[in-house]
């Protein structure tokens, strides 16, 4: 008899609401385990495996999401990342059934998952992580052998999916976060100028993120001080001057 834990993928994480992760939206966030690159800022490192963790019944979340109908509107699944679970399409498909809508967060290195779950609109928003400037840059930030033109797809899907005009678009992000080891004014100015190129002069919704030394994967970045807000500020001036709809989030 096959279960509806047998049907979805393992959950690892359940925040029951964010005003911050979806704006506009009052959302649960879901993690799910598993990641193929090992940013050395990353915050998640219980999460970069299967094996570790306790998993979160999905009768649970069900129950409170039910509960909340109404108020929570959304339900952002991030991870790890999300695109390496092989039931992640039957989880959207879930979240749809009880009238929430669904945003991905995403590495963007599997394009090959990203196109169908778009095509099939299982999303209503992803938001993509672009760590540094998609060059010899991204292997110091990944610390391993990273596919730059799957990221490189993935970004072109999104930017395609965002300007759709015929039936429903996707809401699209991209977003980077600041780790003074990683990313600088320069690489600030590669994306933002990249982004534009691709989209055109208008931009794209661009979100710079300050970097949370807490609970870095590698130990030495948590004795590494974060870019201060003016320093924010300054980056975000940088990534406006080519990217117009660029903005700051927890700066």
């Amino acid at each position: 008899m096959t279960t509806t834990l047998d049907r979805l993928p393992p959950i690892r994480g359940f925040i029951p609401s964010t005003l911050i992760d979806w704006p506009g939206r009052i959302a649960a966030i879901l993690f799910l385990p598993s990641c193929n690159l090992r940013c050395a800022y990353c915050h998640a490192g219980p999460l970069l495996t299967a094996e570790q963790a306790e998993v979160i019944p999905f009768a649970e979340v069900r129950r409170y999401l039910e509960s909340k109908k109404g108020w929570i509107d959304g339900v952002v699944i991030c991870g790890g990342e999300p695109t390496l679970q092989p039931k992640l399409s039957a989880l959207c498909d879930e979240l749809h059934g009880l009238g929430l809508a669904v945003k991905l967060d995403t590495n963007g290195t599997r394009p090959e998952i990203l196109s169908p779950l778009i095509d099939e609109r299982r999303l209503d928003a992803v938001s993509m992580d672009i760590k540094t400037a998609l060059d010899g840059r991204m292997v110091e930030v990944a610390r391993c052998e990273v596919d730059l033109e799957a990221i490189e797809k993935s970004i072109g899907l999104l930017i395609a999916a965002g300007a759709k005009k015929d039936g429903p678009r996707l809401e699209i992000e991209f977003r980077t976060t600041c780790c003074p080891a990683f990313v600088d004014a320069a690489a600030v100015e590669w994306i933002a100028r990249h982004l534009s190129d691709r989209a055109g002069p208008a931009g794209v919704p661009y979100v710079l993120q300050r970097f949370d030394p807490q609970h870095a994967l590698e130990p030495e970045l948590r004795e590494m001080k974060p870019y201060a807000v003016g320093e924010m500020e300054s980056l975000l001036a940088v990534a406006r001057r080519f990217n117009p709809p660029s903005r700051l989030r927890n700066a």
